[in-house]
This record gives structure tokens, C-alpha cells and sequence, in this order.
């Protein structure tokens, strides 16, 4: 028997966000909010029954498709998706792959004696507060947007500045007047079991022996994730604009627009700071993390193309647009690829 645990669950890939905000990531300290704010007026974010992007198309030679459809976080909060094209899609599909994930796969015993572990596994070793770890600069820059978003809360100030960072980005993106849009996905789902339309994963298997070491490594172990806070304070404050309007062009489905926006993002630098850590190196799995969900996906939707009539598939919006984009590798193995109007 095993016990299946996705490893967004586990404290060393929490700085991904399962539903992180994708901003591109700004170069040196930024300037306090009040002044962007002064100088840049704010994109009103959308709201209403909005269509969402269109889907991509990929065929084989055989005449087999596969829709791939994009996903993005954040979305506008009071914007309601309207999913009958998709729905149209799903339906007469033979299956739906999920977004690729790296799955944790754990002795059941072992995974529920592992979950302990994981009380106070967001603060810093040795009760270390954020004015002890972080530069000056950047810890005043800190207090400034904790201030705006967070207010008083005084517990956010021991935990690692990777985490100090999600509450913020939390906080940050409801108060702008978005969400995660994690709701996107569970509509998708929805629309499948509807339609009896079966549901496959995409991602690759972890096997973590020892789980609890891991867990136990990771709260002693000093993590260079510096780096990810100050991405994280640069986006709030530099990089909104683009949020909103990245946000705004999904709802609207305007293809140019989601083509002509960057997608480098804060999360690579948290997800480097941690997979890039001394705890990971017993974890083979974990490391080349982004090659092989990369891999998986591609030869996940190759034996797809091949079974299937009809296939539908949900990526990332990053993971299509884009000369590395997981399209355009298929598209270099002879696959055809049309781009959405």
C-alpha cells in the first residue's frame, strides 16, 4: 500500500505557490511602493462572464489533435470563466492530462509518521526573526510592504523569508483585486467527470526513502532564499502592472497580448533557492526537477496523440508561448502546431 503526497505539500517545493503569481522577476532594489504607485496608473482589472484564451492545436500526421489549453495565475477576482467552448472540447475527447507535477511516492507508515514533522517548518532555525537573516535594505523594504498587505501580524516575521514572501504575494494579489484562479483547473476537472472523459497525469514520480529526514534537514538547514523574497518584493512593487495585465489578457483571450509578455518569473528564483540547497542532495528525484517534468509531459502527450482521436491538454500558459515553450518541442518533432486568433 501507498500513500501518495504531492511534493507542493512538502515544505522544499512550497516556494513554488501552487497557485504562485507569475510576474516577470525586476533587477535590483526596487523603489517604495508609494512611488510606483505615484508614477504608473493601475490597470482596472476586468471583471464580468469573460471568455478565457482560446486553445492550441496540435496534430499529428496520423490526423490525430490535442487541444491544449492555458492556464495563468493570478486571474481577476470577479471575473466568471465561461467554459462552453471548452466544455465542447472535453466532451468529445478520450482524455484530459493534467498539468505535469512532480509526485511524491512514500510508505504509508512512513508518510503519516512524517507529517509531525512538519509543524513549524515555515519559521527560521534557531527562532531567528527577519531583521536577523536579511540584509538592512532589503528588511526595510520588507516592512514597507508588510505594512500595506499584511499589517500587524507579528508571526510572519520568523518565518524564512521564502514563505515570508507567499503570505505576502497572498496578501498582495487579493488586496489588487485578484485571485490565484486555482478554480480553473478544478472546472476542467469538473467538465471531465461530467463527461466520463478520463483524467491522466503527466508529471513523474518522487521516491523519497526517508521523508521525515527530509522534512527534519530542511528545518536545520540554512536555505539561500534571500534571493526569492526580494523577487517577491520587486514584483509587488515593479512588476503589478504586468500582473494585471497578463490577468486581463487571459479573461480576454487576446493571443497577441499573452504572446508579447515575459514570462520570467519569481518562481524560478524560489524554486532555485531550495532545489539548489544542501537537504536536496540526497533527493535525486527532486533534482533537474523542470527537465524531467518537461520530458514526461512530452512523451505523455506524444502517447497521447497516438491513442487518441481527440486529446485535450492543460499547461501552464509559460510552458506553451515561446521558443521553449513545451509546443514548440513538438512542433520541432514534425507535429503541427496552430496558435489560437
Amino acid at each position: 500500500m501507498k500513500h501518495y503526497l504531492n511534493t507542493k505539500h512538502l515544505a522544499f517545493v512550497l516556494c513554488l505557490g501552487a497557485a504562485a503569481a507569475q510576474a516577470q522577476t525586476a533587477e535590483g532594489s526596487a523603489p517604495p511602493a508609494a512611488a510606483v504607485e505615484a508614477t504608473a496608473p493601475a490597470t482596472v482589472v476586468v471583471s464580468g462572464r469573460r471568455p478565457g484564451p482560446g486553445v492550441w492545436k496540435v496534430s499529428s500526421r496520423g490526423g490525430h489533435v490535442m487541444w491544449v489549453f492555458g492556464t495563468y495565475s493570478p486571474l481577476p477576482a470577479k471575473m466568471e470563466w465561461d467554459t462552453a467552448r471548452i466544455e465542447r472540447l472535453v466532451s468529445r475527447s478520450q482524455e484530459v492530462l493534467k498539468p505535469p507535477i512532480a509526485k511524491a511516492h512514500i510508505g504509508f507508515f512512513s508518510g503519516l509518521t512524517a507529517l509531525p514533522e512538519l509543524i513549524g517548518i515555515k519559521k527560521n532555525p534557531d527562532d531567528a526573526q527577519l531583521r536577523d537573516v536579511l540584509p538592512a535594505e532589503l528588511y526595510t523594504h520588507w516592512t514597507v510592504l508588510k505594512e500595506k498587505y499584511i499589517g500587524a501580524d507579528s508571526g510572519v516575521e520568523h518565518y524564512r523569508p521564502l514563505f515570508a514572501g507567499e503570505e505576502l504575494m497572498l496578501a498582495g494579489v487579493k488586496k489588487n483585486g485578484l485571485s490565484f484562479g486555482t478554480e480553473v483547473i478544478g472546472k476542467i476537472e469538473k467538465i471531465a467527470k461530467k463527461n466520463k472523459v478520463r483524467m491522466s497525469d503527466s508529471g513523474y514520480d518522487v521516491v523519497l526513502d526517508d521523508p521525515r529526514k527530509l522534512v527534519q534537514d530542511f528545518k536545520t538547514s540554512q536555505v539561500d532564499d534571500v534571493a526569492c523574497l526580494a523577487s517577491t518584493l520587486d514584483t509587488l512593487d515593479v512588476d503589478l502592472e504586468t500582473m494585471r495585465q497578463r490577468a486581463n489578457a487571459w479573461a480576454n483571450g487576446n493571443i497577441a497580448e499573452i504572446h508579447s509578455l515575459d514570462y520570467t518569473d519569481r518562481q524560478d528564483t524560489c524554486l532555485d533557492a531550495v532545489l539548489g540547497s544542501s537537504f536536496v542532495k540526497d533527493a535525486a528525484g527532486l533534482r533537474q526537477m523542470r527537465e524531467r517534468l518537461r520530458a514526461s509531459w512530452l512523451r505523455t502527450a506524444e502517447k497521447s496523440l497516438a491513442a487518441n482521436a481527440s486529446t485535450f491538454a492543460v499547461l501552464e500558459m509559460r510552458d506553451i508561448v515561446g521558443p521553449k515553450g513545451y509546443l514548440a518541442a513538438l512542433q520541432a518533432k514534425g507535429y503541427a502546431v496552430e496558435s489560437p486568433n
